[in-house]
């Protein structure tokens, strides 16, 4: 059985599964978790296309739906990571909020840089389905060492994101995260790196629950691990692709 391996996705680790074992009725599957995927990245979609339009018709009137998407995505996450009983709800839900706040973004870019947006969405599906070919065939697996140093990896990005955001209220920022130097372009490709090999944690760990029984409702929470890591890549992948349009 693939190990319960720590994750860097705080959606998704060692201790994900105590208190969700299925005691009685079904239990979590893989085929029900990448069905429910699917769900959330139509969710996703969805909404994402109605900001789209709407700041392509109405540009004053997106930013309200942006920052609430981003907003609520992110407390969305947080119930969703503290109670896992109520994923099949919360999940969804977070599919919606992140769509409205990436569909904004995404066409603001888009509007800035033509044909960005269809370029990181294409990329990110794309480094996706090769991490998942990669893992499927055995050439990565989440093995203690890997594990650790995706983890470390992501953890020191997460504190320099941290830092970014206590400096913004100075009016400050961490230049390497927004400059289109050579160096800016360099700390970007570092970081998409860094997300995709999370995919390969995500995946071992969705496969863990499976063996391990998982309540049935932890599909949802699986599925929402995964997304929180393809948001994070398409985000990161955007702000690569701007910079290198920028220069």
């Amino acid at each position: 059985m693939p190990g319960l391996l720590k994750t860097s996705n705080p959606a998704l680790n060692a201790k994900t599964f105590e208190g969700h074992v299925a005691i009685a009725g079904e239990a979590m599957t893989l085929q029900g978790t990448v069905n429910k995927t699917g769900f959330l990245l139509f969710c996703a979609t969805a909404t994402a296309a109605y900001t789209w339009w709407l700041a392509h018709t109405q540009p004053g009137a997106v930013a309200p739906w942006l920052w609430g998407g981003l907003i609520g995505g992110l407390v969305f996450a947080l119930v969703t990571i503290f109670k896992k009983e109520w994923a099949p709800v919360t999940a969804p839900v977070y599919a919606l909020c992140e769509g409205l706040a990436l569909g904004g973004i995404s066409a603001v870019l888009n509007i800035a840089y033509p044909g960005i947006a269809i370029q990181a969405l294409g990329l990110t599906f794309g480094v996706t389905a090769v991490m998942l070919m990669l893992y499927t065939t055995g050439a990565l697996r989440a093995t203690p060492k890997f594990t650790m140093g995706v983890v470390a990896a992501t953890g020191g990005i997460f504190l320099v994101y941290l830092i970014d955001l206590v400096l913004g209220f100075f009016g400050h920022h961490v230049s390497m995260l927004y400059s289109n130097g050579a160096l800016g372009i360099g700390v970007s490709v570092v970081i998409v790196i860094v997300a995709a090999l999370n995919l390969i944690l995500d995946f071992d760990f969705v496969e863990s629950g499976v063996h391990a029984g998982a309540a049935k409702y932890m599909e949802w929470y699986g599925a929402f691990g995964i997304m929180v890591t393809l948001v994070w890549m398409y985000i990161e992948i955007l702000r690569l692709l701007s910079k290198s349009r920028s220069r």
